[in-house]
């Protein structure tokens, strides 16, 4: 299964491209050229280590932008800036930067994963994968690695793949309870709802203290209408877990089942405004506005959503649905234009078809 994309091609794709559940994001060293002869160069990485302590990201960003000039051989100085602009949300930026720091050290596992991670956050799944195979191949004892890779094999459908990441980590690691994850997620992808209970209940039983595990708990209810029972599985990881903004999301998205959208709308709202990289809640916050006819307020909640899923051709079909129903026919045909291209390019079917469809009705 993981054999199927080969090692130069991927290296030489994920370098010269600019493309863009939860994923662990790695913890790279920020200790970066140690022993530099310069003593400048040295002034400037440690002024950056200092700044990044304080929390002060900008400014040490800025500080390792300068020493890139002055080092620009340094694969470490790239990475960190790569994390630095992760940890910022600028996930197209973290791309940049990891594939110049790949292009110094190719051999480098940890920037593969961390590349796969940023590419993920920016809805470009296809090169995501293609990062976390490359990862796996330097390094298949990875055990975050193989879990990035089933979360973004999920999120294209690719199911067989994503049960095959689960069967590695727990080969590696029986007690890893985010395979289970990745596995409850397959089976609520694929509708095997009465399954999914199944399988998720063992793995809360087994895991009383996983949030995530309740969450898709919580999730598989919710598609089989069993509400009361998913919002006992939410309250109870709000209380294992009370910081865990997607329980409230969870808990949205059931009032807006229950077509209590205003009190929906309230919640997602909430949530991107503190979680402004949220997609989630901004499209939470879309469909609302498209069920309540406020179309002006859809486009610009998707032209933010695209901002920070550039990649993904959803957000692109409901700015078409929302300019359309403006009568703005013009960007309407923009922004499915735009989609179409990027179902195409994920092989989406039914993705095309639904645009097309909405395209003669302009």
């Amino acid at each position: 299964m993981f054999a199927k994309a080969t090692l130069p091609w991927i290296a030489t794709f994920l370098l010269s491209s600019s493309l863009a559940p939860a994923i662990a994001y790695p913890n790279p060293s920020l200790m970066l050229a140690q022993g530099a002869n310069n003593q400048q160069l040295d002034d400037l990485l440690r002024a950056g280590r200092e700044a990044v302590d304080a929390g002060d990201y900008r400014q040490a960003i800025a500080i390792y932008e300068q020493a890139s000039t002055m080092d620009g051989d340094n694969p470490k100085i790239f990475s960190g800036l790569a994390y630095l602009h992760a940890q910022q949300g600028n996930y197209q930026a973290a791309v940049k930067y990891y594939q110049q720091a790949l292009k110094l050290d190719s051999s480098n596992a940890d920037f593969y994963y961390a590349l796969g991670y940023s590419l993920a956050n920016i809805g470009d799944n296809r090169n995501a994968s293609s990062a976390y195979y490359y990862a796996i191949q330097l390094d298949p004892k990875s055990i975050k690695s193989y879990i990035g890779l089933g979360v973004v094999l999920l999120r294209q459908g690719d199911y067989e793949g994503a049960a095959e990441s689960y069967k590695r980590v727990i080969a590696l690691n029986p007690n890893n309870p985010e395979a289970f994850a990745i596995m409850g997620s397959s089976l609520l992808q694929q509708k095997e709802v009465e399954k999914a209970i199944q399988y998720l209940s063992n793995a809360v039983d087994r895991f009383p203290r996983n949030s995530e595990l309740r969450l898709q708990l919580a999730s598989a209810f919710l598609q089989k209408g069993q509400l009361d029972l998913g919002l006992k599985q939410l309250e109870t990881a709000e209380r294992i877990d009370p910081s865990n903004y997607k329980v409230q999301l969870k808990i949205a998205r059931i009032l807006e089942v229950q077509n209590n959208l205003d009190e929906a709308l309230k919640i997602y709202r909430r949530i991107s405004y503190l979680k402004r990289k949220s997609p989630e809640a901004h499209a939470g916050v879309g469909r609302i506005q498209l069920a309540q006819k406020d179309y002006l307020g859809a486009i610009v909640t998707y032209k933010d959503l695209i901002e920070i899923i550039p990649q993904n051709p959803e957000p692109y079909y409901y700015l078409g649905v929302a300019f359309k129903e403006r009568g703005r026919k013009k960007e309407a045909r923009k922004a499915l234009d735009q989609a179409r291209q990027l179902y195409q390019q994920y092989d989406n079917k039914d993705g095309i078809t639904k645009v097309d469809e909405l395209l003669k009705k302009l």
